[in-house]
């Protein structure tokens, strides 16, 4: 098989699900968008006592921890969704080169 074909002349696989996002990543989002939300809710929180406007700056802060979180985790996933169609579209190709 030096020329890449497997037995069968089916030519190379298309990529599997290892190339996207694993549960790991996803797990690793939730949690980095829910850290987001936390870190930005305490520090509203921590200038409400000090600046005497509470609960106003604690809302802002959650509000910009999940917009923030949110566009964080969007970009990765649109960014896993282009280099696995990156990957099915090589695969294709190579496809039609060995037919």
């Amino acid at each position: 098989m030096p020329d890449g074909k497997r037995l069968g002349g089916a030519g190379p696989r298309a990529p599997g699900p290892a190339q996207g996002l694993g549960g790991a990543e996803f797990a690793g989002l939730g949690l980095q968008f829910a850290l987001a939300i936390l870190l930005f809710a305490a520090l509203g929180a921590w200038l409400d006592r000090r600046l005497g406007s509470s609960p106003w700056l604690l809302l802002v802060g959650v509000l910009v921890g999940a917009g923030g979180g949110f566009h964080s985790m969007y970009r990765k996933i649109t960014a896993a969704q282009r280099r696995d169609a990156e990957a099915r579209n090589a695969a294709r190709a190579a496809r039609q080169e060995n037919r």
